[in-house]
């Protein structure tokens, strides 16, 4: 199955009122394994970047001021998205600013059938624990020591960790399983099989006259006394 992992970073919470994406990121998963495939743009927002914005991703006027506008890569973007599932963490978030910026420029929104959110699987799963990004990746052992700011490609690697642990963690599936069993079974041979014949242990006369002398001089055996050896 393949799912698309994504985050985006914007100007601020409401593309209705006037914000804008400024970043995306998305990664391909095929049966929730990371494929190395990925899709990540900068674009420009044609407005000013707010502060407060800015401390959250780093992503200045400057930076973004000779980025692409959003319909210069849409294609590109669809085209890696293609009709596959989206995966984000708060995704009617992500799938707000996406969708806007996809009817902004004429084309046809992805449909909310379409939305895998971490978020909502993470409060089924852990009702009254912390659900934030940081939170999930503390409580699942994930590094994130290299996140100094959001990032949506970053952020995205690290979600495709949380949800393959949301989802039940890594397991070894059955098609494995049984090539090992296979590479377990033994092999026949079919090299002849040579049978030695049995060997005698018989004792000697002489070791059994030693035998009987030495029992001869044992005083109060355990065994009792045996008239044969008298």
């Amino acid at each position: 199955m393949r799912e698309i992992v994504f985050d985006t970073e914007t100007t601020g919470f409401s593309f209705s009122d006037g914000d804008r994406m400024v970043e995306i990121g998305c990664l391909e998963m095929v049966n929730k394994v990371e494929t190395g495939r990925t899709f990540h743009a900068y674009f420009h927002p044609e407005r000013t970047m707010p502060p407060e914005a800015q401390r959250v991703h780093g992503l200045s006027d400057a930076f973004l001021a000779d980025k692409p506008l959003f319909p210069q890569l849409v294609e590109d973007l669809l085209d890696f998205i293609g009709d596959s599932p989206l995966v984000a963490h708060n995704a009617s978030f992500d799938f707000g600013f996406l969708n806007g910026e996809l009817q902004r420029c004429g084309r046809a929104t992805v449909g909310l059938h379409r939305m895998v959110d971490t978020v909502a699987m993470a409060r089924m799963r852990h009702p009254g624990a912390k659900h934030s990004l940081d939170a999930l990746c503390n409580r699942y052992g994930i590094d994130r020591s290299h996140r100094t700011v959001h990032g949506a490609l970053l952020d995205a690697q690290l979600l495709s960790q949380v949800y393959v642990e949301l989802t039940g963690g890594r397991q070894i599936g059955l098609g494995l399983v049984s090539e090992v069993i296979e590479d377990m079974a033994p092999t026949q041979s079919t090299a002849p099989t040579t049978v030695r014949p049995a060997r005698i242990f018989a004792a000697a006369e002489s070791e059994l006259a030693r035998h009987a002398a030495f029992l001869k001089t044992v005083v109060n055996p355990l065994w009792g006394s045996d008239p044969a050896l008298s």
